[in-house]
């Protein structure tokens, strides 16, 4: 009996590596595949056409590359969903410390997902949240920012964040809602579509809200504490 079970173990361990280290070459070839191939279709895409939370729902997309994107929208995202998007290694430590720390003091807890956790996820994972994909995606994120880094980060997810109801990409977000191209978008125009980000399903820009308004103002703030400067990295 302790024969075959120590065989067992053996044979469980072994079989855990070898998923294990499948798993990590899987997951860094994907990565490397999204840094030189522009993904024709995405994990959160996919999700969506299988679960629509609309019927009838017209998609909406066109890749362009960063360079055909004002820097306006590459700013306004920044400045409204990771502001420390340069600073950090794919996961914001010092974010997610101070969401637990607000949240221990009696506050609901934040969310502290950066832009390359939110590339991540919309790219390789599903939508529910449970630990496991929150793992996950942090595993992810740091093969993004390691093999793709900022530039190709902020290319991709500009290109893949949904905007709307099937509305793909800042392109597509800013022909639908502005009638132009991306490259062409204002300060006031990113910043409302960066406003619509946490809950593009529900929040209205055409024509925009008093509550989605506020929300570009803050935006647009924040954009100009920022400066464009924090773009020069990506340069």
């Amino acid at each position: 009996m302790a024969f075959s079970f120590s065989r067992l173990l053996k044979t469980s361990l072994r079989w855990g590596l070898r998923l294990s280290l499948a798993f990590v070459v899987l997951s860094v070839a994907l990565v490397v595949t999204v840094t030189f191939v522009d993904p024709p279709t995405w994990a959160w895409r996919i999700d969506r056409s299988l679960f629509p939370p609309k019927d009838d729902i017209k998609v909406r997309h066109y890749w362009i590359m960063l360079d055909d994107m004002s820097p306006n929208i590459q700013l306004a995202v920044i400045a409204s969903e990771d502001q420390r998007f340069m600073e950090h290694g794919g996961i914001d430590f010092d974010a997610i410390k101070t969401a637990l720390e607000d949240r221990d003091e009696g506050d609901t807890l934040r969310g502290a997902s950066t832009l390359t956790q939110q590339t991540a996820k919309n790219l390789f994972l599903w939508s529910s949240r449970s630990y496991v994909r929150k793992g996950l995606e942090a595993w992810f994120a740091l093969l993004l920012d390691t093999i793709a880094g900022k530039r190709r980060t902020l290319e991709l997810y500009l290109n893949i964040v949904e905007f709307g109801p099937g509305i793909y990409g800042a392109e597509a977000a800013a022909r639908y809602y502005f009638g132009k191209g991306a490259k062409s978008l204002t300060k006031r125009e990113a910043a409302l579509l960066a406003a619509v980000l946490p809950n593009p399903w529900n929040y209205r820009i055409k024509p925009p809200t008093n509550y989605m308004n506020r929300r570009a103002d803050w935006i647009t703030r924040q954009m100009r504490q920022l400066g464009m400067n924090t773009l020069k990295p990506l340069n």
